[in-house]
């Protein structure tokens, strides 16, 4: 099987939640935790709000979801 073309698109954690059925608290906290490993989550200085970052590519290794409405093909 072919690869898609990633784009490196960061992949909503809504939509990771909906593609495998987790809610996206637990995508969240998994990705705060380090279990997951098809993104980042990451604090700023001076912020208390975590940030998440999961490029397409990372999230079609770990879990075999891609969204191919983002390609430009």
């Amino acid at each position: 099987m072919k690869n898609p073309k990633f784009t490196g698109r960061n992949v909503p954690i809504t939509e990771i939640a909906n593609a495998t059925g987790k809610t996206p608290q637990l995508i969240r906290v998994g990705l705060q935790k380090g279990v997951f490993r098809f993104g980042y989550a990451f604090v700023n200085d001076g912020c208390t709000e975590y940030n998440y970052y999961c490029p397409d590519k990372k999230v079609y290794e770990e879990i075999g979801y891609f969204n191919g409405e983002y390609c430009d093909d």
